[in-house]
């Protein structure tokens, strides 16, 4: 049915998973989410991590700053904090009435890009958890465990295992986002739990298996973390995505590096796909005849999970092939995107 629609119009999406980083960085791919999504959940994982309310509130006037001022009243940054060994529940109090600190992200130390600040035991965080459940502010988490003698494939099965599970006993109406999953065991956490629980998933995950990392020789630009895993693993993240379950919604992980930090001997993680975010999405979903689903996981569900109100535009996506740059600019240097110099079908008008 699907290959018969020239277009698809559907209520504007929102991005619950988004990288900008900062600076002249900033500049050159915010306008890339800004065309597409009302509102995105901004990382907090900077070179310095965001990890009070003070400093969301000037990381956020960065942001709204580096808009041209049409799209300022039309795009907004969801702030969230980089939660430590020592963030104190007060913090979670100034989050809370700042208005526009809407959840705290938990990075296990060492587990990402810019995590060694990230928490080292979750148990030290308990009381700060507790002020979170109290409070209502959602818990967002990079799943994975990063026990060097666990497999690289295996660490978000893991997480589940040790850390998850336990974290949902301790503290039941504590709502969790559990962050790009990239496993049939992290889908079937979430179908399991509670209303409390939720996941985003990446155009990425949707679309690669691991194979995709050595097609041709090593592929740095397919890298992320978490990494790709196996074809039954995706083909699992799809069906979740496809099946109108709102625990699963949009977030992208859209995380830019430059060219010379990803083509190196220590490559960073991260996949740049905000250049085409619902156009990806939109391959994805058409891969199974499915994008009559695609607003409710795009534009609906995550609004719903953060109890923030459904957006009332729409964007309209025009079947068009159009080739994807080689590059884009990023702060002086070359920033490739996931499908670089190949095809895509969809465009967002």
């Amino acid at each position: 049915m699907s290959s018969f629609l020239t277009h698809l119009k559907i209520i504007r999406p929102d991005d619950w998973h988004l990288h900008l980083r900062d600076g002249e960085q900033l500049k050159d791919v915010l306008l890339y989410t800004a065309r597409q999504f009302a509102r995105a959940v901004i990382m907090p994982n900077l070179r310095v991590p965001v990890v009070t309310t003070e400093m969301a509130q000037a990381y956020y006037t960065r942001i709204i700053s580096a808009l041209p001022e049409v799209l300022q009243s039309q795009f907004q940054p969801l702030m969230t904090l980089y939660l430590t060994d020592n963030t104190q529940p007060s913090e979670i109090v100034r989050a809370k009435n700042s208005g526009i600190v809407q959840a705290v992200k938990l990075y296990p130390a060492g587990a990402t890009t810019h995590s060694d600040a990230g928490v080292t035991n979750i148990s030290k965080c308990f009381k700060t958890l507790a002020e979170m459940e109290k409070q209502d502010i959602p818990l967002l988490v990079h799943g994975e465990v990063t026990d060097p003698n666990i497999d690289v494939f295996d660490r978000e099965k893991m997480f589940i295992e040790r850390t998850l599970c336990m974290l949902t006993q301790h503290f039941p109406q504590l709502r969790i986002v559990f962050e790009h999953i990239t496993t049939r065991d992290a889908v079937e956490f979430v179908k399991q739990s509670s209303e409390k629980i939720a996941a985003t998933i990446t155009a990425h995950h949707l679309l690669l298996n691991r194979n995709a990392l050595f097609q041709g020789g090593i592929r740095p630009h397919h890298y992320c973390l978490p990494i790709l895993k196996r074809e039954t693993h995706r083909r699992a993240l799809l069906q979740a995505a496809v099946s109108g379950n709102a625990k699963f919604f949009l977030g992208t992980d859209s995380a830019p590096h430059a060219l010379v930090n990803k083509e190196q001997s220590c490559g960073c993680a991260g996949i740049f796909t905000a250049h085409a975010a619902m156009e990806l999405y939109a391959t994805a979903f058409e891969q199974v005849d499915a994008l009559d689903k695609l607003e409710g996981f795009a534009s609906f569900f995550g609004a719903d999970f953060y109890e923030l109100p459904r957006n009332t535009d729409t964007i309209t996506l025009r079947r068009k092939n159009w080739m994807v740059p080689e590059r884009y600019d990023f702060a002086g240097e070359a920033l490739i995107p996931l499908y670089a110099d190949a095809e895509l079908s969809w465009k967002v008008e």
